[in-house]
């Protein structure tokens, strides 16, 4: 008899997203993400093959309806200043209210990317490099409508503001306090002044 699925895979991989996001891709057992999904074993591998290919789906589901829809959100305001300092203010948000100190998913990838194979580490080399081409747009934008200074380096400074997102997200994993993370918001925002 054939093999049939009996479950939603967009809630489950929104479930072992939960998991992954919580204790990194290698401290998660497959029986930590079988009682998360809530499918046994064979379900899991008709669906999803490998806890690494769970993985991939979970970090692409993630970043797509996270970030890319933040961007997009973002982009379409027309006013870099206000989707710069959006985007800055919405990441503050999450961070001090993140009550589990998880961060994010993407960047906290990123940090544990040696540890990952080639096509993990090319998500989240996409991922920042949207981000940066959403600052580097950004100012552009801002330059050329005069609300940005003309001797800005688009580029330069959209390297800058995504380290300084880097940084808020993993110090605000109970490294700083919310004024400590307010100040890293401030400074990136003086570099499009």
């Amino acid at each position: 008899m054939p093999w049939v699925k009996t479950f939603d895979t967009n809630i489950a991989i929104d479930r072992a997203t939960q998991v992954f996001w919580a204790k990194g891709y290698e401290s998660t057992s497959l029986a930590d993400l079988l009682k998360a999904t809530q499918i046994n074993k064979g379900s899991f591998y008709n669906a999803f093959g490998s806890k690494k290919s769970l993985f991939t789906q979970s970090l692409t589901k993630y970043d797509q309806e996270n970030r890319r829809v933040a961007i997009t959100q973002l982009s379409a305001l027309n006013d870099p200043i206000v989707a710069i300092s959006h985007f800055f203010d919405m990441v503050l948000d999450e961070s001090v209210n993140d009550k589990d100190c998880k961060g994010c998913f993407l960047i906290n990838t990123a940090l544990d990317s040696p540890n990952h194979d080639a096509d993990i580490q090319a998500i989240v080399k996409t991922g920042l490099m949207e981000l940066q081409t959403f600052f580097e747009e950004q100012v552009s934008l801002g330059i050329s409508t005069g609300v940005i200074p003309s001797d800005k380096n688009p580029n330069a400074i959209a390297k800058s503001l995504v380290a300084q997102l880097v940084g808020l997200r993993v110090l605000a994993r109970g490294v700083f306090d919310v004024d400590s993370l307010t100040t890293i918001k401030s400074q990136a925002l003086n570099l499009i002044k």
